[in-house]
């Protein structure tokens, strides 16, 4: 008998989908489609769970317990916006405790009659909780409130400017951009270094690059002389010409006590006495030992 007229094996029945079950699209991926159905099944949980949580007297066991399962079943919610403040180097957990507060503040205040989706009435409410801790705790040097703006739409123009020329853009770029100076967008640039302080004892990034402390200019040794210096001819001109004379031929021409005789025609014994005197008024003038 020819293949093309043998009868064919009846087809298996096709099977129905359960009603728990999700039928992918044709254009899911399958890396997609999980992803996807934990936050149907998220979405579809808290819907539950408010529903429950709206018939509870606030206060009861029942009530907290319903309430604790709602914050857990949202975590991935402020998981998510949390991720965006990656750049501010906090500790991430610090950032997920803060967006925590922010959950709950939008559960207490949500209210499933006025049909809006949980996440999209939460997260403002969460984004605002983790932009307001950063606001008030995290910078260690404080700047004006609209330098702080304008660094948020600076940091915004540059992601954009990124992205179309596809390098980093200069600072004219950004200013063309936002339609302010130079000097402000290099301002806010300044003003966004103040969120962490970097320690002068931390090794610079790279192997063998010293650290802030290394770099620093030392403490030159002459500085305290500066001051006595200072002293010393303040009160050098109190004294009379020869005195000044002969100490500016000792001390500065380095002549020996018979040498300044010589030079001033006077005895070495002389020379002797002026500058013991000398000493005694400069000693009796000094204001620092005084």
């Amino acid at each position: 008998m020819p293949a093309s007229t043998a009868p064919q094996a009846p087809a298996p029945p096709q099977q129905k989908p359960q009603a728990h079950e999700r039928i992918d699209e044709p254009g899911d991926s399958p890396d997609q489609s999980p992803q996807r159905r934990r936050g149907a099944d998220t979405r579809a949980l808290t819907q539950v769970l408010f529903g429950e949580l709206k018939n509870l007297e606030p206060g009861t066991p029942e009530h907290g317990r319903v309430r604790a399962a709602l914050i857990e079943a949202n975590l991935p919610l402020v998981r998510y916006a949390a991720a965006r403040f990656r750049s501010r180097n906090e500790p991430m957990e610090d950032v997920v405790q803060v967006g925590t507060i922010g959950l709950i503040n939008a559960i207490d205040r949500f209210d499933p009659d006025r049909g809006v989706q949980f996440p999209t009435f939460a997260m403002p409410t969460v984004i605002g909780e983790i932009k307001r801790y950063f606001r008030d705790n995290v910078r260690t040097v404080h700047v004006p409130r609209r330098l702080h703006e304008l660094w948020v739409q600076v940091n915004s123009a540059t992601e954009d400017l990124t992205t179309a020329f596809g390098r980093t853009p200069t600072t004219a770029e950004i200013a063309e951009r936002l339609r302010i100076t130079e000097d402000e967008v290099l301002a806010c640039i300044e003003a966004g270094r103040s969120y962490h302080a970097t320690s002068l004892e931390a090794a610079q990034e790279g192997d063998g690059l010293p650290g802030l402390l290394d770099r620093l200019g030392f403490e030159d040794p002459a500085l305290d002389g500066v001051e006595h210096r200072d002293l010393v001819r303040h009160l050098l001109v109190q004294l009379p010409e020869r005195e000044q004379r002969i100490l500016l031929l000792r001390y500065y021409s380095n002549l020996t006590q018979s040498q300044i005789s010589a030079e001033l025609g006077v005895s070495q014994m002389h020379v002797s006495r002026l500058l013991a005197r000398s000493f005694a008024r400069l000693r009796s003038a000094n204001r620092i030992e005084a």
